[in-house]
């Protein structure tokens, strides 16, 4: 039986979405977005998080990680996890819950219940469900099974995705949702390929061959990345030439993430501090107005 394996579930969600939903974090990504909130995603596999604040240098890790890979450090511990083939243990061991496990698998019917329980505020708020990531779409023969059950009690559902996708899967998997909410990077190849580590030859076909079914499209703006800003009003225009878009958001780029890359030993990739321009955002805003599309910012 398929399994799907997931890192969060966030009840009362108001920002993936019409309504209250619940957003339901799937783990494993195909895409490398420098300002990724969640890195935990990024690998379909569980990981662990290290809060070195709540070490209390007991020396359990030290002496039982594998091949020395857990070293005593000014504060909490060094962790070399390319070394340590036994982290996972070190949940149960420390008695300081120092080390936290992130990922959970789920049967359909375990995750349907799970969901089902918040439905009386789905109808209420007019909400629902949302799969996001990572890449949610990546574990599309899940969804599927997850959304085929969801449909049965009315549930409303939306997938969260980049599109980088193979487009006969992604066309099968929305067949089983109400809404898309599409995350488009940039419309340069080049800048795309700079700020993700792909192309968006794909994203955009898969843009297009979307256009049946109500969409969101959110566009992350990060200052230096991908803020060029006629690249920003292409995007535009070409979103504004689909008859299905509801509604732009245009989020500011944040440092939400950056304690997650941490507890993960991550390094961050963007090194400098970025500040969003207010009255920038606003231009991108009174721009794609005009082209006829309804517009929100947000951080």
């Amino acid at each position: 039986m398929v399994k799907g394996l997931i890192s969060k579930i966030q009840h009362y969600s108001t920002k993936d979405g019409p309504g209250i939903r619940t957003t339901v974090f799937m783990m494993g990504c195909n895409l490398r977005c420098l300002w990724c909130a969640n890195p935990e995603n990024l690998e379909h596999r569980k990981q662990v998080f290290y809060f070195k604040e709540r070490c209390m240098h007991c020396g359990l890790c030290v002496k039982y990680a594998n091949h020395q890979s857990i070293t005593f450090d000014k504060v909490g511990c060094r962790i070399n996890r390319e070394l340590c083939d036994n982290l996972m243990d070190m949940v149960d061991l420390c008695p300081y819950d120092a080390y936290e496990l992130v990922g959970k698998e789920y049967e359909v019917d375990e995750l349907v219940q799970l969901l089902l329980r918040d439905k009386e505020y789905y109808e209420a708020s007019q909400g629902g469900v949302t799969f996001s990531g990572g890449e949610a779409a990546l574990q599309s023969e899940f969804l599927i099974e997850v959304c085929k059950k969801l449909k049965e009690y009315h549930v409303h559902v939306c997938l969260d995705t980049a599109g980088h996708i193979p487009t006969t899967k992604l066309l099968e998997l929305v067949e089983y949702v109400d809404m898309v909410l599409y995350d488009v990077k940039a419309m340069d190849e080049q800048m795309h390929l700079k700020c993700t580590g792909v192309s968006n030859s794909l994203i955009k076909q898969n843009f297009e061959r979307l256009s049946h079914i109500p969409m969101i499209v959110r566009m992350v703006i990060v200052p230096g990345y991908n803020d060029d800003i006629d690249d920003v009003k292409a995007r535009l225009d070409w979103i504004s030439k689909q008859t299905n878009i509801l509604q732009v958001d245009v989020l500011k780029y944040h440092i939400f993430g950056v304690g997650k890359y941490d507890k993960l030993q991550m390094e961050y990739p963007i090194k400098e501090t970025i500040v969003c321009d207010d009255a920038y955002f606003e231009a991108i805003k009174e721009y794609g107005v005009s082209k006829g599309l309804k517009m929100t910012i947000g951080g």
